[in-house]
This record gives C-alpha cells, sequence and structure tokens, in this order.
C-alpha cells in the first residue's frame, strides 16, 4: 500500500449497515488536520456562531481527530484537560477565584448601594423640587431600576463577546459620571433623566456577576459564590438606605450622589487589581494569539474564532439572545416572574419602611433608618445559613443520583424560603397596623427578607447550572421584569397602604408570594429536566429522557 501512487478512499462504517459508507479522502484528511486560516474564516461566515446550537460547548468540546481517533488536532487551541488545565478559571487556587469573587461582588454592592442612597432624602428632594404628587416622588427612587432593566441586555452579551472585565470596568465609570451628575440636578426632570441614565450603566454587574460565578466554579462548588453576590445585590440596598438617613439630617441631599460616586470611583481603582478575566472563549483565543506570536504559524485555532471578528450580525445577535430567552424558555419565564414579586416586594420595604417609622411610630429620620439593621442582620444570618447548607445539599443529592448533579438540586430550599415570606409579609403588616411593639414590625421584615434572600440565590444558582455559558443572558432575561418590578412596585404601594392599610395590603401581597412560589417550586422540581431536555440554550448534562 505504500509503494502505490494513489490513496485509496478509507470507509468508515456506521452502526446502521444498510446505510452507505461514508468516504474521506487524502485531502479531507489534510483539511482536517491542517486546517487554514482562510477556510475557518470562509465557514464561520457562512454559519451563525452565536447560537446554542451551533457553537459548541466550551466545557464538552471534543478536539478533531483523525481517522484513527487517538491523535488530537495539533491547531485546535482549547483546555489540555478541563480538570487540570491552569489556564481554566475553574483551576485557578482558591485564593485567586475568591479574589475574581471579592472584586465583582464590590461592583455588584456600590451599584445597588445607589438604589436606596436617596429614599432618606426624598423628602428634601421634594421641598427643593417642588414635587407634591407621590408617583412623582417615587420615581427620583424607582427609576434608577427601569434602567437596571435595560442595561444587563446590552451588557450581559457585550461581556460574552468582549470579556467581563472591559464591559463592568468602561460601564461603572459611565455610572460614576452620571451618579455624580444627579447630584448637581437643578430639576426634577434632570434628575429623573439621569438617575434612568446612571441606572442603566449601574447594571452591568447584574447578568455578569452571574456569568462570572459560573466561569469560576463548578456546580458542585458555586453555592457559595451564587449566596455572596446575591447577598451583595441586597445588601447593597440596606446600607444605602441606612448611610442615607444620617445624609438627610447631617448634610444635605446633593451628598447622597456624591458620596457613592467617590465610593464608585474607590471601587474602580480597587478593580483594577482584583478583577481578571473569566471568559474562557476569551481566554482561549488570547492563548491562541500567544502560540501564534510563538510560532509564527497562524493556523491555530479555537471554537471561538468569529469573536475575533465582530459584525453587526454578531452583535446584533448575541444582544437579542435575552429577549429569545425570555420568549422561548418556560424556565427563564417563570424564574422571572417569581424573581419579579420577590424585587417588587423587597423596594416597597426600601421606599415605605421610613415612612412607616416616621408617620405611625414618629421617629425621626435618621433613627427610622437604624431600623434596617433588622433587614441587614437578617439578610446576614440568611446568607450564611445558604452558604453553609446549599452545597451540601446538592452534593447529598448528587450522590444520591449516581454522582451526576443536576440543577434542580438547587429547588429544595426555596420551599422554606417561599414560606418565610408569606409568614413574613402577614407578620409585618397586621403588627404595624396595630402599631405594636417597634420589634413586632422588624421581626416580620426580618423573615421576608431572610425567605427572600434564599430563594434569590437559589434563582440565581439554578440559572446558572442551567444555562452556564449563556448565564449572563439568561439572568438579564430575568432583570426585565424584575427591575420593572422593582420600579413599579414602590409607585403603587403607598396608594395600597392608604386604600387597603397596612395588614390586608401585606395579606394581599402574602397570598401573591405563596400563589406564586409554591406552584413555581413544583413546576421546577416536577419538569425541570423535561425543560431542560428541550432547550437548545441549556449547557447543564441532560439525562436521558424518560429515566
Amino acid at each position: 500500500m505504500a509503494e502505490s501512487p494513489r490513496i485509496q478512499p478509507v470507509e468508515e462504517k456506521t452502526n446502521n449497515s444498510a446505510n452507505a459508507s461514508n468516504v474521506v479522502t487524502a485531502t479531507d484528511l489534510k483539511i482536517r488536520s491542517e486546517p487554514s486560516e482562510k477556510k475557518i474564516q470562509d465557514d464561520l461566515d457562512k454559519k451563525d456562531m452565536t447560537e446554542p446550537s451551533q457553537v459548541v460547548a466550551l466545557e464538552n468540546a471534543v478536539p478533531p481527530r483523525d481517522q484513527s481517533g487517538d491523535d488530537r488536532d495539533e491547531y485546535l487551541v482549547t483546555w489540555e484537560d478541563e480538570a487540570t488545565d491552569p489556564g481554566n478559571p475553574k483551576n485557578w487556587a482558591m485564593a485567586r477565584r475568591a479574589r475574581a469573587l471579592f472584586g465583582m461582588s464590590l461592583f455588584v454592592f456600590i451599584s445597588l448601594f445607589a438604589v436606596s442612597l436617596v429614599a432618606p432624602t426624598l423628602p428634601a428632594i421634594s421641598s427643593q423640587m417642588h414635587i407634591e404628587q407621590p408617583a412623582v416622588r417615587g420615581m427620583v427612587l424607582s427609576i434608577f431600576l427601569l434602567g437596571f432593566a435595560l442595561g444587563p441586555l446590552i451588557a450581559s452579551p457585550l461581556s460574552e463577546t468582549y470579556g467581563r472585565v472591559r464591559v463592568i470596568q468602561s460601564w461603572n465609570l459611565l455610572y460614576t459620571i452620571f451618579n455624580a451628575a444627579c447630584g448637581a440636578s437643578q430639576s426634577k426632570e434632570v434628575i429623573i433623566v439621569l438617575r434612568f441614565i446612571s441606572g442603566m450603566f449601574a447594571s452591568a454587574t447584574l447578568g455578569i456577576g452571574g456569568g462570572t460565578i459560573s466561569d469560576l466554579f463548578r456546580s458542585k462548588e458555586r453555592g457559595k459564590g451564587i449566596a455572596i453576590y446575591s447577598w451583595c445585590s441586597i445588601a447593597g440596598p440596606l446600607f444605602g438606605v441606612i448611610l442615607g438617613g444620617f445624609i438627610a439630617k447631617y448634610t444635605t441631599w446633593r451628598w447622597a450622589f456624591f458620596s457613592t460616586s467617590i465610593l464608585s470611583g474607590c471601587i474602580q481603582l480597587i478593580g483594577l487589581y482584583l478583577l481578571e478575566e473569566t471568559y474562557p472563549p476569551l481566554l482561549l483565543r488570547r492563548r491562541k494569539w500567544v502560540i501564534i506570536q510563538e510560532t509564527g504559524n497562524p493556523r491555530y485555532y479555537t471554537h471561538y474564532d468569529h469573536l475575533d471578528h465582530i459584525t453587526v450580525r454578531v452583535l446584533s445577535q448575541n444582544l437579542i439572545r435575552p429577549f429569545k430567552l425570555l420568549a422561548t424558555q418556560p424556565i427563564v419565564q417563570v424564574m422571572a416572574l417569581y424573581n419579579a414579586f420577590l424585587y417588587g416586594n423587597t423596594y416597597i420595604f426600601y421606599a415605605d419602611f421610613v415612612t412607616l417609622w416616621t408617620d405611625r411610630y414618629h421617629e425621626s429620620v435618621q433613627i427610622a433608618g437604624l431600623n434596617y439593621v433588622s433587614i441587614a442582620i437578617s439578610s446576614c444570618l440568611a446568607t450564611v445559613i445558604y452558604t453553609v447548607t446549599i452545597d451540601r445539599i446538592y452534593r447529598a443529592m448528587s450522590n444520591r443520583n449516581g454522582g451526576k448533579g443536576r440543577p434542580e438540586f438547587r429547588i429544595p430550599v426555596m420551599a422554606p424560603g417561599t414560606f418565610l415570606l408569606g409568614a413574613g409579609l402577614f407578620w409585618y403588616g397586621w403588627s404595624a397596623e396595630a402599631v405594636t411593639h417597634w420589634i413586632m414590625p422588624n421581626i416580620g421584615c426580618a423573615l421576608f427578607v431572610a425567605g427572600a434572600t434564599v430563594c434569590t440565590s437559589s434563582v440565581n444558582a439554578y440559572i446558572v447550572d442551567t444555562y452556564g455559558e449563556y448565564s449572563a443572558s439568561a439572568i438579564a432575561a430575568i432583570s426585565i421584569l424584575r427591575c420593572l418590578a422593582g420600579f413599579t412596585f414602590p409607585l403603587f404601594a403607598p396608594y395600597m397602604y392608604i386604600r387597603l392599610g397596612y395588614g390586608w395590603a401585606a395579606t394581599v401581597l402574602g397570598l401573591i408570594a405563596l400563589g406564586i412560589g409554591i406552584p413555581a417550586v413544583a413546576l421546577l422540581w416536577k419538569f425541570g429536566l423535561y425543560l431542560r431536555q428541550r432547550s437548545p440554550y441549556s449547557s447543564a448534562e441532560k439525562e436521558p429522557r424518560g429515566r
């Protein structure tokens, strides 16, 4: 055979003997082993590599092989071994991963710090800018969240194109500038517009944070990272409103914005040291270019080379992905509805809590702000308990499932969390209605926030486990309804409390919480696997159907 001047075709038989054999020519084998740069680009131009059905998932990527199946394509740049390659963020030392997570969490904290910091200063803003309608006054606070709803729809897909760090740093810088401009506003129209713009730029971490956790941690160790990320999203507004009470008493309302921008600028500088790129496709592309520069051979390639040639088409398809997820994925729809109600109720507390204490309990603004400490303590305790238990529960259920983890193993802790939501609302509403001892409404509020912390963390963990590489876009899709609820709920809450009173208003909200939460938990536990198996976006391991 070696002496023959011709290379005979090699037949590859399929399992079905009735099918004709596939013929691989010598030319085909040469192209497979040595793909030219031109051919790769031509293929990418013909295909939409941005859709999940056509992109080879990084963690499941199988390198091309020759006809013997033994030799790896020497020009494909990927992880040498997913479990041990030091370039894979999941294999970084724990200290390095913790540093990256801490840096991301700081940006999450400061982005939400500004949401509620202005709440105690609303009376001063309303007085100086002649705002008389309660809805307009509430809009100064909540318009920030409308920007929060829209921002991730742009920022999250951009992070899946250009990487996490570039988007976070650039958007936070713009947020810092526009937030400071709010402090210099001279009219209600200007401050509302600037609050919207600053909210949009502050929102980058909302989706990117979940994507970063997906980059850094495997499923069995992801719970702790999700808990820290979720706690920062709750703690930011809490500490903001506490500080806002003292700003309202000892200085002018403008320093509510100036102080936030100063703190954001400090975090921007700290982020230069703490933040590190974690998006695997970008890291592999960087590795490819290093190899090309060292060897002078342009044939090296990755499965993500389409991102080296950003086009309007690629960007537009990335930008519409969150809308596709929200429109076509039942998992995203259920989680978005559930999380929206949690978020909306939480911001009712942020907007109305001070009013309860000043109007009914006759406390000063700064003392009334101290009641938020109960919420802060509750969220901290809930985060600690969740952090300690969630990964243990996940590993235990995985062991009972033959060592295979499933996103649904994040669901069980949502059941007690949902009951805490309802119980907390009932307790808070009727104790406030009866003007009982000040500790009673605080207990009710603490129960609600504990439930919200557990459920929010579980939602984020489930989404990250399910959508993996697309988790940033999935969380951005959820943020649409979540932030719209955070924007609208504080607008109608004052009228609801006036019309129904604290007791019945909280009862209605509590019943809705149970009515949404219990079916959502049952639906995902029962049908989560079924829905994931039919989702082209799901990156979680899918068990055989009918198992």
